[in-house]
């Protein structure tokens, strides 16, 4: 009967030292996954640009309309090299200096 009781109360000891640690490393998960989130959120919303693809973030990049498509650029370079392969290809937008937005 004591064996039985003394292995109830290891189990009881042993769980309890689990589920803390359990519940401890879940807390820790949702508190990083909370702050990924507002980590992504201050960076804003992000586009890849078409040519190189490096991902820029939409305000203050450079970019281009065509029609109702907003193309985002990294740099004037990256900008110019797809707007001579859109020439290459047959289509031509206007060159525009400056942001779009």
């Amino acid at each position: 009967m004591w064996k039985f009781l003394i292995f109830i109360l290891a189990m009881y000891i042993a769980y309890k030292l689990f589920a803390n640690d359990f519940l401890k490393k879940r807390k820790e998960d949702a508190n990083a996954e909370k702050e990924e989130m507002e980590r992504k959120e201050a960076c804003g919303e992000m586009a890849k640009d078409p040519e190189c693809g490096t991902y820029v973030a939409v305000d203050g990049s450079i970019s281009v309309r065509d029609g109702d498509k907003i193309y985002h650029f990294c740099s004037y370079d990256c900008r110019d090299k797809f707007l001579k392969r859109l020439e290459a290809g047959g289509r031509v937008l206007p060159r525009q200096d400056g942001n779009d937005n």
